[in-house]
């Protein structure tokens, strides 16, 4: 592909993913953050979450090793087994805790966000989602032992390595524009992790008769390794442990580069 070539299908993406959710892909999962140019809507809701789970809901055949999660296929086995002081978490809105979906649903989750799109718009923007030659999506939820944590990790395979790169450099790009605060840094992947975080939650009110629910703090960071594109999405109530949902990260790529080897 010439660079004149990529640098016009970057602009493409860029276009059509400013008027869309730019955090994420499976709309309505564990934690989102809902971002668009013309409204500079946010918006970060308070949802509740099951208790731990104990077993993945989608059938493995390996299921000596379920507790950490399905390894059945060559893209579950990129997915980092469920750490030390975690557990399998809430089912992901419209699948299980740890499941698989392949290459042409992925490409329809993709092409669903840009659902607010009419006409020439909306063929661009799923000419554009076409040219990423997505290949597969495969995504966990974690749960922290102790109730304070939720997160999902999705992980999109595209055809190149130059594809996932410009995905990531282009959601980057949206997320700073909007004015995103910036989460932590991923130690040793500063230029292939980002982290940003949603609103700052209001503080909680409290009258005589009713204590409200403190509202929750979300964080969202996408990062890549070859033709590999991984978002975490996590949440959890004050005192929100961003370095937590940073780990998870870092040990989400480890994984990646030796797949092979539990952490």
């Amino acid at each position: 592909m010439s660079e004149k070539s990529g640098s016009r299908k970057r602009r493409v993406l860029k276009n059509v993913l400013a008027s869309v959710v730019v955090l994420g892909i499976v709309g309505g999962g564990v934690a989102y953050t809902v971002v668009t140019v013309d409204r500079a809507d946010r918006t970060a809701p308070t949802v509740a979450w099951a208790e731990p789970g104990a077993t993945a809901t989608a059938e493995d055949p390996a299921a000596a090793g379920v507790l950490r999660g399905r390894a059945s296929t060559p893209l579950s086995k990129l997915l980092l087994p469920v750490p030390e002081g975690y557990a399998l978490g809430s089912d992901i809105e419209g699948y299980g805790n740890d499941d698989e979906v392949p290459a042409k649903q992925a490409a329809a989750l993709l092409k669903r966000t840009g659902k607010a799109f009419y006409g020439k718009k909306r063929r661009a923007y799923e000419k554009a989602v076409d040219r990423l030659g997505i290949q597969g999506m495969a995504m966990r939820s974690y749960a922290a032992e102790d109730s304070t944590l939720q997160a999902e990790v999705l992980i999109l395979r595209m055809k190149d390595k130059k594809s996932v790169r410009e995905f990531f450099e282009t959601r980057k790009d949206m997320s700073e524009l909007l004015g995103l605060r910036k989460g932590p840094k991923i130690k040793e992947h500063a230029k292939n992790a980002a982290c940003y975080l949603g609103p700052k939650p209001e503080k909680p009110e409290r009258d005589d008769e009713n204590e409200r629910t403190p509202d929750l703090q979300d964080m969202v960071c996408s990062a890549y390794d070859g033709e590999v594109m991984v978002t975490v999405r996590a949440y959890g109530a004050a005192p929100f442990d961003q370095q937590a949902v940073a780990g998870l990260v870092e040990k989400q790529l480890r994984h990646i580069e030796s797949p092979g080897e539990y952490v």
